[in-house]
């Protein structure tokens, strides 16, 4: 656990994010060994092929949020010296205001007392961030960024990424769903399908399975008697 009070608004977008993050890791993989690099002034960040430096996956890069394990805080962008007050990171102020959450509303948040502040809980906590940042913005993926002494940032990217389809979820899933924690899963099918703009309607009053569709076909995800996700059938329409 990081920031208990933003972890819920993580968690509820959180397999929406994994297919989005998964999508990003694979285009800047396609690169092979590569570096980043962040321009400010610009607002991007580029991913660069060592091999080839013409090879580039360039990014609108959003700044949302700096954590330091100097000053043991998180300090939000609309309120960073290299920030945007009006800028992407505002959605998250805007949110926290209208639903009286402090952590979202406070422009330095300290780290929780038991927290451990090192690398590892740093890099935890960028990515619980990174998943807020998803759910109250529907902007993805998100990218955090080691910026030197033990600091990271955590960027929103516009990437040239296609849009995520039904079909490229049900591909992707069995991958996916190894390696991301659904709290509740119910709520990610839902959350997930209002991110990617895609039909879900629920299979019966008991909320037993929810189907998803769009152009490309749709998925039914089936739940077992502790809401986990058992099973998910697809029918995938022949792409021209």
């Amino acid at each position: 656990m990081t920031f208990a009070a933003l972890q819920p608004l993580a968690d509820r977008a959180a397999l929406f994010v994994a297919l989005r993050q998964d999508a990003f890791s694979a285009a800047a993989d396609a690169l092979g060994e590569h570096r980043w690099d962040a321009d400010m002034a610009a607002g991007t960040l580029t991913f660069t092929a060592n091999a080839d430096p013409t090879r580039q996956l360039v990014t609108r890069a959003h700044l949302i949020a700096t954590i330091a394990p100097g000053p043991r805080s998180l300090l939000w962008a609309w309120a960073h010296p290299s920030g945007d007050a009006q800028g992407v990171a505002g959605q998250l102020h805007a949110y926290g205001t209208e639903h009286g959450i402090a952590e979202l509303t406070t422009s330095e948040v300290p780290f929780p007392a038991d927290a451990s502040g090192d690398d590892d809980w740093i890099a935890q906590a960028a990515h619980a961030v990174g998943g807020v940042a998803v759910e109250l913005t529907g902007r993805s993926p998100y990218y955090s960024a080691p910026v030197g002494n033990g600091t990271r940032a955590v960027f929103l990217l516009d990437a040239p990424l296609a849009p995520l389809t039904v079909a490229d979820a049900v591909v992707a899933l069995p991958r996916v769903l190894a390696g991301v924690n659904l709290p509740d899963a119910r709520t990610s099918v839902w959350d997930l399908a209002r991110l990617a703009n895609w039909t879900l309607t629920w299979t019966d009053d008991a909320f037993s399975g929810a189907t998803v569709s769009d152009s490309s076909g749709t998925a039914t995800f089936r739940f077992d008697d502790r809401a986990r996700i058992s099973g998910i059938e697809s029918t995938l329409h022949a792409q021209g």
